[in-house]
């Protein structure tokens, strides 16, 4: 399976913009549903049996480790990316929700396919183990993953309508206006507002925006192509439909709209550009326009 069809299948395309949960003093911005929700859609939709756990302690959390590794089964970890050393310091942060794959270990070395990196890595236990238990929000206390049963097979005919509808139901009939195509657009008045209150933190906070959607992994962009190539693929595995084709152009489109709104974001901030609330705001709700858009072309699709 394809990583876009496993993160399509999962319902994870997604926006939220929550300023009552802070990251180092800013809101969450996030631009795809959090990682355990897609792993549990993916259990459920797939009908995998997968086995978590927490742990008291970082000795009793790293013998289990080690137990499962050395029966031969590849585990999932929750982890804090500031503890990692093999992260480059520049991408560093306190951050208690990255999720890598230990498949292995040499002595106190354990094998790392970490999805920042192209390449696998190595992690020394002491610090794989902080990584696991740091403190703080969002804290795993060890947290580990791994499936117990096989992959049953997959009715993809049964299941690409089903999981279109949900994400359907996530991005245009939201439970929160800070969620969906409403989320964006509350995001886009709300940099209006800071700056017409002449806001001294608005270029951080634009910052802060742009480090969500592109450094962190939150993946503004990224995550439309990636979502956009699971319809690809989900319009040729039903017999070529036309309705997911064009969905996957037009999403493609609101990607590349994401990556302009962080072009401009980022030049506004660094003095290249004269810095206007409206013109970034309107900019965000030509994305929130054309997602819709896309969204409603599914619509009977997904109904």
């Amino acid at each position: 399976m394809s990583e876009p069809m496993a993160f399509g299948l999962a319902s994870a395309l997604a926006f939220a913009y929550m300023p009552f949960i802070k990251m180092a003093g800013m809101p969450l911005i996030s631009y795809r549903m959090w990682p355990g929700a897609i792993v549990k859609a993916m259990h459920k939709r797939l009908g995998i049996a997968m086995e978590r756990k927490t742990f008291g302690s970082a000795a009793e959390g790293m013998d289990a480790l080690d137990a499962q590794l050395d029966a031969g089964r590849a585990v999932g970890l929750q982890t804090c990316i500031y503890w990692l050393p093999y992260v480059p310091e520049q991408f560093r942060f306190h951050f208690n929700v990255h999720n890598l794959i230990v498949y292995g270990r040499e002595g106190d070395d354990y094998l790392v396919s970490d999805p920042l990196f192209e390449t696998v890595t190595r992690c020394a236990r002491p610090a794989l183990a902080k990584a696991r238990f740091a403190k703080g929000a969002m804290e795993a206390k060890g947290l580990m993953y791994y499936p117990v049963r096989s992959v049953p097979e997959v009715d993809y005919r049964k299941l690409i309508p089903k999981v279109i509808r949900a994400n359907y139901r996530n991005m245009m009939q939201p439970v929160m206006p800070m969620i969906g195509i409403k989320g964006i657009r509350f995001l886009a008045r709300n940099i209006v507002k800071l700056e017409k209150g002449k806001d001294a933190n608005l270029s951080l906070y634009l910052t802060h925006i742009v480090r969500m959607q592109e450094e962190i992994g939150s993946g503004g962009a990224g995550f439309r192509f990636l979502y956009a190539s699971f319809l690809q693929e989900a319009a040729r595995l039903l017999d070529n439909n036309d309705s997911l084709a064009n969905a996957s152009m037009h999403l493609t489109e609101a990607g590349d709209e994401w990556r302009r709104f962080a072009l401009l974001a980022t030049k506004m901030c660094r003095g290249r550009a004269p810095m206007s609330g409206a013109e970034l705001s309107a900019q965000l709700n030509l994305i929130a326009d054309t997602e819709a858009a896309m969204w409603k072309s599914l619509k009977g699709f997904a109904a």
